[in-house]
């Protein structure tokens, strides 16, 4: 697998970076629709576009999967405008999601569509008979609980189209504010902020690069967890890794008051480490937390 490379100014995949590294050997281009480090939406319509001209050019056809991540039960219900980015572009054969994350159901459900069964290959399914019929599976384990499921079906016939729309739009509402807040800080250099039509609500910035503080974004995210707030600081990927940034991810339940004690917790940790410059930690020997459990 060959994955295209950030660097500063430039935090998404484009059709010149695909187009440099696809050759025959190339099975699909998987565009991630709502990045982690960002939460940018890496644009599917071009990519597709430049693929029917290097098909045109070559011979070689290739197919682009779309890793649906967050954005997949986002822009449906509050990006009307967006560029194609689904089935209706002929190229994409297959969608995954994250039912976990927007699409509000509980922990590990998810799930992939394919644009039609012959797009789905045959020896990638389990076939089973032990229930007493054929049941076709493209999960390694047959035998799994079916609470996520049901409870992700159950959201989709109590919600609808107009109650994801309504949560999911609050949530960029609240994106919009933390922004036009943060901003008076006159601190932070957005990289992305919340813009619906181009990505989750999220937001996640970097230090003005003539932003005079005794301070890192990791002391700023250390800070803010002995408040009781997870603002993780991080390096962006290779040949970016030396950007640091910080991200807020705003879900169902960040309202516009807990954003405010948000904010007033960031002008304590903003006040208390600019008074106490002689006690910051070198930046790149701070972690926020470990999940190995080390």
């Amino acid at each position: 697998m060959r994955e295209t490379k950030m660097n500063d100014g430039h935090y998404s995949m484009t059709p010149e970076d695909m187009l440099e590294l696809v050759d025959a050997n190339t099975i699909m281009v998987v565009p991630t629709f709502g990045q982690t480090f960002t939460g940018l939406y890496e644009t599917v319509k071009p990519l597709s576009d430049a693929l029917d001209t290097y098909e045109h050019d070559t011979g070689n056809s290739i197919d682009i999967h779309v890793d649906g991540a967050s954005g997949a039960m986002l822009a449906p219900f509050c990006a009307p405008n967006i560029e194609l980015w689904d089935f209706r572009l002929e190229r994409v054969k297959s969608i995954s999601t994250s039912g976990h994350k927007f699409g509000l159901a509980p922990l590990g459900c998810g799930w992939v569509v394919w644009r039609s069964k012959e797009d789905l290959p045959e020896g990638l399914v389990f076939h089973v008979n032990y229930l007493g019929g054929d049941m076709p599976t493209f999960a390694l384990n047959f035998s799994r609980p079916a609470g996520q499921i049901i409870s992700q079906y159950y959201n989709f016939l109590r919600l609808g189209f107009e109650g994801y729309q309504r949560i999911h739009n609050a949530s960029y509402d609240v994106c919009e504010y933390l922004v036009k807040q943060l901003n008076k800080f006159n601190l932070f250099e957005f990289i992305f902020d919340g813009n619906r039509e181009k990505g989750i609500p999220a937001i996640s910035w970097r230090l003005k690069a003539d932003a005079n503080v005794p301070f890192s974004l990791y002391d700023l995210a250390d800070r803010l967890r002995t408040r009781g707030w997870l603002v993780p600081a991080y390096t962006l990927p290779a040949n970016a890794q030396q950007i640091i940034v910080q991200r807020i991810l705003v879900k169902q339940g960040l309202t516009i008051d807990l954003a405010n004690l948000l904010i007033a917790d960031f002008q304590r940790s903003i006040e208390f480490l600019t008074s106490h410059a002689s006690s910051q930690c070198n930046a790149a020997d701070v972690k926020t937390f470990d999940h190995s459990g080390r």
